[in-house]
């Protein structure tokens, strides 16, 4: 996903990261400059709905304006990374599972 605040805060003449943090500040949302910092700049690592809905509500916008899908390459690359760590000097490893269960300690 890509997080497209900056933009939807631009299309609302909102250019700083300090004036949308007053703006949600005024509706409830009080926010540190670290989390606003993370906010404004591009990929946050979380956002709470109930903050979202807040964003949302300053912005008169949707989770949609925010929130744009990208092609993902993600699951391809964990793949990849998964089979190299299978592999080791050219040698595959493989995993064997037990029969049963052990028994208790003696």
């Amino acid at each position: 996903m890509k997080w497209n605040l900056r933009m939807v805060a631009a299309q609302r003449d909102i250019w700083k990261a300090s004036e949308l943090q007053r703006l949600l500040a005024d509706a409830g949302l009080a926010i540190s400059a670290g989390k606003m910092s993370h906010l404004w700049s591009g990929r946050p690592l979380t956002v709470r709905l109930g903050d979202l809905d807040i964003i949302c509500d300053v912005l008169n916008c949707t989770p949609a304006d925010l929130l744009i899908p990208e092609k993902s390459t993600g699951r391809r690359e964990a793949t990849t990374a998964e089979t190299e760590k299978q592999v080791v000097g050219g040698t595959p490893i493989t995993h064997q599972r037990r029969q049963g269960r052990s028994g208790p300690p003696l």
